[in-house]
């Protein structure tokens, strides 16, 4: 073999060394081996999906519950404004909200 070949020989080897090491820093950055742990304990990857279902779930509870009181806000602002097509809408509408309130 010619003293080229060899260089580019050793070339690719060094390229495919340095792809080799960032591979490997990628795989420890997203922590691979850790998931593939989680996936070989159910019973943690069941406790861990429950917690991020809680989290969720009370997520879309405040987060409902405030964009209601907001609507609920800006629709009697619209009633004291006493717009003549929606008025009356949106009044029956706060109405029945504040009925079911307070059973």
């Amino acid at each position: 073999m010619s003293s080229d070949h060899r260089r580019l020989d050793h070339a690719l080897i060094e390229q495919l060394n340095e792809r080799m090491n960032s591979l490997s820093e990628d795989i420890e950055k997203i922590k691979v081996s850790e998931y593939v742990e989680m996936l070989n304990n159910p019973k943690r990857m069941m406790y861990l999906n429950f917690l991020a279902g809680m989290a969720r779930g009370l997520g879309m509870t405040v987060g409902f519950t405030i964009l209601g009181a907001v609507a609920l806000y800006i629709l009697r602002e619209l009633v004291v404004l006493n717009l003549p097509l929606i008025g009356g809408f949106i009044a029956e509408i706060v109405r029945m909200v504040q009925v079911q309130l307070r059973i």
